[in-house]
């Protein structure tokens, strides 16, 4: 198994410094660049990263306020996210990509996908959404306060449940724990900002611009990201495919990696025949 990787640091706009890993796979590979879930970092991904060797070249970075990349002051922007995103791929020289993203991750690549459609060769939204409801920016500043005033180990009993179902965090404990700190890790002010991000995030306007092989997959028992954002996603991207795990909840790339990556596959495997003579 191809597991080498690279590990390197691009320059936002703002110049804000990236950090990234980009596994390498075949010389002539299709490209995945992969965006984390809120409170996450690019080891996240390495789960899936691992089973898509030899298929693909991955590359993941630490979004700003995150892991070993950046953070500045607020207010974070999705666009600006995006754009960070192609500061990454511009440094690591990739011109275009399928990109996909988890959560947080999954609401930046809409936004990439509907402001860099020339470097979106196909899309990938994994427990995610375009928009948080009517009621997002009260409900995501309520959590950015509660992380700045409490701490972060305040929020840690909440984020397990919604993150993993009861029968993976009976079986897996080490990656509950794995997951729970690195989510102590993080800067309270990147956290908040990001958290204001989303609470402000309204992709749904992109939607409809969106042209590429799409493929929608959530988890049946998600309810940060439930299946009904899921389906509007499906249904507002022309040509989406829809994927309800079983089971899972909120971060099934840690959950259920074998059914990520096979989707994501899956995806390539559409792009590939589109592009194809």
């Amino acid at each position: 198994m191809n597991t080498r990787f690279t590990d390197g640091k691009a320059v936002a706009g703002d110049g804000t410094v990236l950090a990234y890993r980009l596994w390498h796979g075949p010389a002539v590979a299709p490209r995945l660049a992969l965006v984390h879930s809120l409170a996450m970092d690019r080891h996240f991904w390495e789960p899936v990263a691992s089973r898509l060797a030899g298929t693909a070249s991955v590359l993941a970075f630490d979004c700003r306020g995150h892991g070993e990349s950046g953070k500045p002051p607020g207010p974070y922007a999705a666009d600006r996210f995006a754009s960070d995103l192609a500061a990454v791929m511009d440094h690591a020289g990739w011109a275009s990509a399928t990109v996909a993203g988890a959560s947080m991750g999954g609401s930046v690549c809409v936004q990439f996908a509907g402001t860099h459609p020339a470097r979106t060769e196909a899309l990938g939204l994994i427990d995610t959404t375009a928009h948080y409801g009517e009621k997002a920016p009260e409900e995501w500043e309520a959590r950015a306060k509660r992380a700045l005033e409490s701490g972060l180990a305040d929020l840690v009993d909440f984020q397990k449940t919604r993150w993993f179902s009861d029968a993976f965090r009976a079986a897996h404990p080490d990656v509950v724990d794995a997951s729970v700190a690195t989510f102590l890790r993080n800067d309270l002010g990147g956290y908040a900002g990001a958290c204001r991000m989303l609470g402000a995030f309204d992709g749904r306007l992109l939607l409809s611009s969106i042209r590429v092989p799409t493929a929608v997959v959530v988890g049946e028992e998600d309810y940060a990201t439930p299946v009904a954002m899921a389906r509007a996603l499906h249904e507002g991207i022309a040509g989406a495919t829809l994927e309800v795990i079983a089971g899972a909840r909120h971060l099934t790339p840690l959950e259920v990696p074998d059914r990520v990556a096979r989707a994501l596959v899956e995806l390539l495997d559409r792009r590939a025949k589109e592009v194809s003579p």
